[in-house]
């Protein structure tokens, strides 16, 4: 007679909210590959940053800035446009590995670049989105990374207070109130991001 072992599961919840966790650029590569659904990011120092899905009024934000941003594209063919599923790893260059909400690379930057893992080179230019859930001052602080590591334009669209912060490579951050469009300046030549969508 056959003897079935069971065992009895049970779900934990393990509030890390107060909790920094950290790991070695393979702990992540690792973590990565067991949980494909999971968008993580690694901050220079190491701290893992695991991203909870969006509420739908992000959600639709984000996809209407992608959208245009891609329509743009798709009219001048100067590039390729990344959404917030992407992911670059700049531990390569004393970085961490990031997500922007939306972003942009310059078509002869990505002359023999595989596209099929992880990004090691930075955009041209990056958005990030704020959400309900997010940190000013840490996507401020991403922000200053992306600078730091070579993003030419980068803009922190902010719904809560409808504040555009705008960085530039070797310039003072910029915030713009209330402002219903941004260009794309000498980066993303002619294209104008549509804002009251947004607000």
């Amino acid at each position: 007679m056959m003897q079935l072992e069971t065992t009895v599961s049970e779900t934990i919840l393990l509030d890390v909210s107060t909790v920094r966790l950290h790991v070695t650029n393979e702990q992540f590569n690792r973590l990565a590959q067991a949980n494909p659904d999971l968008r993580l990011e690694l901050t220079p120092d190491g701290e893992l940053i695991v991203m909870p899905p969006t509420f739908a009024i992000s959600g639709e934000r984000n996809s209407d800035l992608t959208g245009q941003v891609w329509a743009w594209n798709r009219r001048t063919k100067l590039g390729k446009v990344f959404d917030s599923s992407t992911g670059y790893d700049w531990t390569g260059i004393a970085s961490g590995r990031f997500s922007p909400d939306v972003s942009w690379i310059e078509n002869s930057r990505l002359v023999g670049i595989d596209l099929e893992q992880y990004l090691t080179i930075v955009p041209d230019f990056a958005i990030e989105l704020r959400s309900t859930s997010d940190r000013l001052s840490e996507l401020q602080a991403k922000m200053r990374e992306y600078l730091r590591c070579g993003v030419r334009l980068g803009w922190l669209i902010n719904p809560q207070d409808k504040q555009v912060e705008i960085y530039r490579l070797g310039k003072a951050v910029e915030v713009l109130d209330n402002a219903i469009s941004i260009g794309g300046e000498d980066v993303l030549p002619e294209f104008v991001l549509d804002l009251t969508t947004v607000w």
